[in-house]
C-alpha cells in the first residue's frame, strides 16, 4: 500500500474515491458538510431518508454525487462525536478498508484523519489510519496452492490534512506507521508459520539474514549460539527444555549499533537496550503434556521470539540512534525418553538451582538463562517478552499484556509507550509475598508456585536472574495471537517496544 499526506481545498482534490465521516443521529463531518453543500444537500436527503445513522460499522458507498468531482463518496460511520476515541478511531478506519475491499477502487482520499479524536493530534492520527489499514488487508497465504486474488485492490489512500503545516507531521507519521507495520507483518509471519518449518534453526536463519541485508548497512550482526557452546557455559536450564526434540536448540544474538554512528552520541558510553524473545517453535508441555484441544496453536509459543525480530526490522528500517541487542531463544519442549522431568533439579547459567515441578513452565527456564547470559553486555535495560502463562489470560484475558518490572522509571516508560501506540499493558505486582510460592525443599527454587497468581510468581521466578539491571517482563500470552475462528498472530507488542525505542531515540516529541 503506498501512503501520502495532501492539502488544499477539498472539493478540489481528484480520486475516484473520497471518505468522509457521518457521525450518529446524522450529524455531517465539516467536510461531508461542505460536500453537501456543493452537492445541493444530496448527502443530507439521502441521510433523512434512514440510509444511514452513523454508527461505527455502518458505511454507504455513493456514485456520482452532483457536482461533485468525485466518481464515488464514501460516508463511514464514525459513532458519537463526543466518544471518538483511539480504540473506536480504529475501528473507523478498519470498517473504512472492509468497505472497500472488492469495490474495484485502487485509490482513495482519507478525510478521516481530519476529525477529532480525543488528546490525540495529527502524527497520531496519520500514524495510526496507517497500521490500522496495514493489518486489515493482512493475509497469510504463503502456504495456500491457490491464492485469492483481488483484480483491483485498493494501493494508494491519501490523507487529507487541512493545513499544509501539518504536512510534515503527516510524512513523518506515514514513514513511521510503515516501518512498525513492516515489523509488525514480519511478526506475523513469522508466529503463523508452522512448527514443521519455523523451528530454531529458522528462526536462526531469519536473524542472521538481517545481518547480511545489504539495505540495513554494515552496523549490525548476528551471531547464532548452539548447543556445544550452551553446554560450556552452563546454561543448563536452557538445554533442558530442548534435550527431549530432535531439533537443535539455537540462540541468536543480533546487535545492532545505531547509537555508535550518530555524530551526536558519545560513541563509548551508549550502553545497549537489550530485548529477549522466548522462541518456543512448539510446546507439547513435555511429560506434563498439554490437553489435545487447541494444542496447535502452541506453534505460537515463540511470538516473543517473533516480536523481537519483528521490533529489530522497525529499528533497521528507521536507523534509530540506540544500540539494541534482540535475543531470540529458540528450543522446542517434546516428549520423548530424553525429556527433562518433573522431579528433576537443574542448575542453572546463574548457578542457582531449580527443582522441576512441571515441564509446561518451560519457557522460564529458557529465559533465566537467556538473562544470565545478556549481564555480559552491560545493559542499560533489558526485556523479555513471552507467551509465558495461560494464567496472564485468565487475569487480563485477550486485551491487556501484563507487565512486571524491578524498576519504576523503565515501568513508566512503558506505560505511556503502550498508550500512545495503541498496544496496551497493565502492571502486575512483583510483591515479596509471592516469592514464597517458590520455595522448595531441595533446590533454591521451584518452577511453579501453584495456580494462585500463576502469571506474577512467573514474573518472580525471572526477577531472581534480572538483579544486575533494570529488568521488565511482558507476558503476551493472552495478547500474541488470536484465538479460535479468528486465529492467527497480531504482532502484538511491536507496536509497543518500536514506540518505547522512538521515544528513548528522541526522533518524536
Amino acid at each position: 500500500m503506498y501512503f501520502s499526506v495532501k492539502s488544499g481545498s477539498p472539493e478540489k482534490q481528484r480520486s475516484t474515491c473520497v471518505i468522509v465521516g457521518i457521525f450518529e443521529k446524522r450529524r455531517l463531518s465539516d467536510v461531508a458538510e461542505q460536500f453537501d453543500k456543493i452537492s445541493e444537500g444530496y448527502i443530507r436527503n439521502l441521510l433523512r431518508r434512514g440510509e444511514l445513522e452513523g454508527k461505527i460499522g455502518h458505511n454507504l458507498l455513493l456514485y456520482n454525487v452532483p457536482n461533485l468531482l468525485y466518481e464515488r463518496l464514501l460516508l463511514i460511520g464514525c459513532g458519537k462525536e463526543s466518544e471518538l476515541d483511539e480504540r473506536k478511531y480504529k475501528l473507523v478506519i478498519n470498517e473504512t478498508i472492509n468497505a472497500l475491499k472488492n469495490t474495484g477502487v485502487m485509490k482513495a482520499i482519507c478525510f478521516l484523519t481530519e476529525l477529532t479524536v480525543k488528546g490525540r493530534n495529527t502524527y497520531w492520527k496519520v500514524r495510526i489510519a496507517v497500521e490500522t489499514v496495514e493489518d486489515s488487508i493482512y493475509t497469510f497465504d504463503h502456504l495456500k496452492s491457490k491464492k485469492i486474488a483481488i483484480l483491483r485492490p485498493l494501493r494508494k489512500i491519501v490523507f487529507y490534512l487541512s493545513t499544509r503545516s501539518k504536512l510534515t507531521d503527516g510524512e513523518l507519521a506515514i514513514k513511521h506507521g510503515i516501518a512498525i507495520s513492516a515489523g509488525i507483518k514480519s511478526a506475523k509471519d513469522l508466529a503463523n508459520m508452522p512448527p514443521n518449518i519455523c523451528n530454531s534453526a529458522y528462526l536462526a536463519s531469519k536473524a542472521s539474514k538481517l545481518a547480511a541485508d545489504s539495505s540495513y548497512g554494515k552496523n549490525i550482526t548476528t551471531r547464532v549460539i548452539g548447543e556445544k557452546t550452551m553446554k560450556d557455559l552452563g546454561m543448563n536450564a536452557y538445554l533442558a527444555v530442548g534435550q527431549g526434540s530432535a531439533k537443535e536448540s539455537l540462540m541468536s544474538v543480533i546487535e545492532y549499533k545505531g547509537h555508535d554512528n550518530n555524530n551526536d552520541y558519545n560513541k563509548k558510553t551508549a550502553r545497549p537496550i537489550v530485548l529477549v524473545g522466548k522462541g518456543l517453535t512448539f510446546d507439547s508441555g513435555g511429560i506434563s503434556i498439554k490437553p489435545s484441544e487447541n494444542m496447535n496453536e502452541m506453534k505460537y509459543d515463540m511470538c516473543g521470539a517473533a516480536t523481537v525480530y519483528g521490533v529489530m526490522r522497525v529499528a533497521l528500517i528507521l536507523k534509530l540512534p540506540l544500540n539494541i541487542i534482540g535475543i531470540i531463544a529458540g528450543c522446542e519442549n517434546m516428549v520423548d525418553g530424553r525429556s527433562f522431568r518433573p522431579g528433576d533439579i537443574i542448575t542453572t547459567f546463574s548457578g542457582q538451582t531449580v527443582e522441576v515441578l512441571n515441564t509446561d513452565a518451560e519457557g522460564r527456564l529458557v529465559l533465566c538463562d537467556t538473562l544470565t547470559y545478556v549481564e555480559q553486555f552491560d545493559p542499560a535495560i533489558v526485556i523479555d517478552v513471552a507467551t509465558l502463562t495461560g494464567a496472564c489470560i485468565i487475569a487480563l484475558g485477550h486485551h491487556l499484556t501484563g507487565l512486571m518490572s524491578n524498576n519504576k522509571k523503565l515501568s513508566h516508560e512503558l506505560n505511556v509507550a503502550a498508550k500512545q501506540a495503541g498496544d496496551l499493558i497493565w502492571n502486575l505486582p512483583l510483591e515479596d509475598e509471592f516469592q514464597e510460592q517458590l520455595k522448595s525443599h531441595f533446590a533454591d527454587m521451584t518452577n511453579v508456585g501453584g495456580r494462585d497468581g500463576g502469571a506474577i510468581t512467573a514474573g518472580c521466578f525471572l526477577s531472581r536472574f534480572t538483579s544486575k539491571y533494570h529488568w521488565a517482563h511482558l507476558d503476551i500470552a493472552g495478547t500474541a495471537w488470536n484465538f479460535g475462528k479468528t486465529n492467527g498472530a497480531t504482532g502484538r507488542p511491536v507496536a509497543l517496544l518500536s514506540q518505547f525505542l522512538l521515544n528513548r531515540s528522541g526522533l518524536i516529541s
